[in-house]
C-alpha cells in the first residue's frame, strides 16, 4: 500500500514551524557561545599610562605631518600590483553593470543572481558617492576605528576626532566611550545583524554603508531606506535581532561595492574561490575590519587604524572595548581567518602604507616593555 504524500497545504503549514525551530536553535547556540566567552573584568589588566601617552603622541604626530594626496592608493598598487585596482568605486551605483566581475559571484563577493533586487534597491538611493564636501577635499586623512579592547583606556578620542573621515564598524558604540573612541562618525560599515540597535549611534550627516551577504539583506536595507517595518517572516532569516529603523535619510545610505570584498578576499588575501554550501562559507570571508581597511584605501589619501588586533596568545584579554567578551571567544568562530588578516595588516603597517595608532597589530611607537 502506497503512503500518501503530504498535501501542499500540510507542507506549507510545516515550513514556518521548521524555520522557527531552526531560528531558536541558532539563537540558543549564539547565546551559549556568548556566555562562555565572557571575561572576568577584575582580572583584565588595562593599558598603562606610559603606553597611552605614547599612543596619543604618535597620533598627533601623524595628524601634524603634511597630508600626501593619493599616497595610499599608490602604495597599495605597488605592494599588490594587478591584485589591487586603483579605480574601483567603493560604493555601488547604477553604473555597476559596467564593472568587470561585479556579477561573477554571489553575495558578498558579487551580485550574481541578484540583478533585479539590486536594481530595485538602487532606484531608492538618490546618492552613490562621498558627499561633495569630502570629494572636493585636496587630501583626506581617514581613520578606521576597530572594536578592539586595546582602545580601552588609551584616550585617543580627541585625536580620532581630528581626522577628515572617521570610519566605524558594525555596532561598536560611541556613546559612553568618547574619551577612547571619539564622538564623530563619517561612515559606519556594517551588515544587517551588525547594525546598532540604538538610535543614539546614528549621526545626522553620517553615511550608513551596508555589506550584503544574502537575499534577505536586500529586503532589510530596502525596508530601512523606505522606513518600513520588516515583516515577522523576514526576521526569521537573520541569525540575530536586526535594527527595525535606521534613523538617517535615504541620501545617506550606501551599498558597499562587492568588488571591494572580492578584491580583499580572493586577490589580496588569496582566499579560495567561493563554492556552494548549505550553510556559511569556507573561512574565505574577510572580517568587516579588513574590508573596511581596503575600502578606506579607495576612499582616502592616507589611512590610519585604531582598535585593531587579535592577540590569541592572551585568551583572557578583552576582545572589544565595549563588552565582556574575551579573546578566547575568537577561537570558536569558523568564518574568518584572523591569522591571515593579521599578517596582511602587519605588512601594510611595516611598509608604511597605513599607520596603527593603538599598536595592536604592529607598534611603531613603543618597545616590547611599553605595555605590561
Amino acid at each position: 500500500m502506497k503512503m500518501k504524500r503530504p498535501s501542499g497545504l500540510c507542507r506549507s503549514a510545516f515550513k514556518p514551524i521548521i524555520l522557527v525551530a531552526i531560528g531558536f536553535c541558532i539563537l540558543y547556540t549564539v547565546k551559549l557561545n556568548s556566555d562562555s566567552g565572557r571575561c572576568d573584568m577584575a582580572r583584565i589588566h588595562y593599558v598603562n599610562t606610559e603606553y597611552a601617552k605614547k599612543a596619543q603622541k604618535f597620533a598627533q604626530h601623524v595628524l601634524q605631518a603634511e597630508c600626501r594626496p593619493s599616497f595610499v592608493k599608490k602604495e597599495m598598487s605597488r605592494l599588490f600590483m594587478q591584485k589591487y585596482s586603483m579605480n574601483v568605486p567603493p560604493f555601488t551605483s547604477k553604473h555597476i553593470n559596467a564593472q568587470q566581475g561585479a556579477f561573477k559571484y554571489e553575495p558578498p563577493f558579487g551580485f550574481h543572481k541578484f540583478s533585479e533586487k539590486l536594481r530595485d534597491l538602487l532606484e531608492l538611493l538618490p546618492e552613490y558617492d562621498f558627499p561633495e564636501s569630502l570629494q572636493s577635499a585636496p587630501c583626506k586623512r581617514c581613520v578606521v576605528v576597530g572594536s578592539g579592547g586595546i582602545l580601552r583606556g588609551l584616550e585617543l578620542g580627541h585625536a580620532l576626532n581630528q581626522f577628515d573621515v572617521v570610519i566605524r564598524l558594525n555596532n561598536a558604540p560611541v556613546q559612553g566611550y568618547t574619551d577612547d573612541v571619539g564622538n564623530r562618525t563619517t561612515l559606519r560599515l556594517t551588515y544587517p545583524e551588525g547594525a546598532p540597535l540604538s538610535h543614539r549611534e546614528y549621526f545626522p550627516q553620517g553615511l550608513f554603508v551596508t555589506v550584503l551577504f544574502k537575499s534577505a539583506d536586500f529586503d532589510w536595507i530596502q525596508a530601512m531606506v523606505k522606513n518600513e517595518t520588516l515583516s515577522l517572516w523576514m526576521r526569521l532569516f537573520f541569525w540575530k535581532q536586526v535594527a527595525e529603523k535606521i534613523p538617517v535619510l535615504p541620501k545617506q545610505f550606501r551599498i558597499l561595492n562587492p568588488v571591494i570584498i572580492k578584491e580583499t578576499a580572493l586577490d589580496i588575501l588569496e582566499y579560495p574561490e567561493p563554492r556552494s554550501k548549505i550553510w556559511g562559507w569556507d573561512k574565505n570571508v574577510p572580517t568587516i575590519g579588513a574590508i573596511a581597511v581596503v575600502m578606506a584605501t579607495h576612499l582616502c589619501d592616507e589611512v590610519s587604524l585604531a582598535g585593531f588586533g587579535y592577540n590569541l596568545s592572551q585568551p583572557s584579554a578583552r576582545l572589544h572595548y565595549f563588552d565582556r567578551l574575551c579573546m578566547a571567544s575568537m577561537n570558536r568562530q569558523t568564518m574568518h581567518n584572523v591569522t591571515t588578516e593579521t599578517k596582511f595588516l602587519q605588512r601594510l603597517i611595516k611598509e608604511g602604507v597605513v599607520r596603527d595608532l593603538s599598536g595592536g597589530i604592529h607598534c611603531d611607537f613603543c618597545s616590547k616593555k611599553a605595555r605590561d
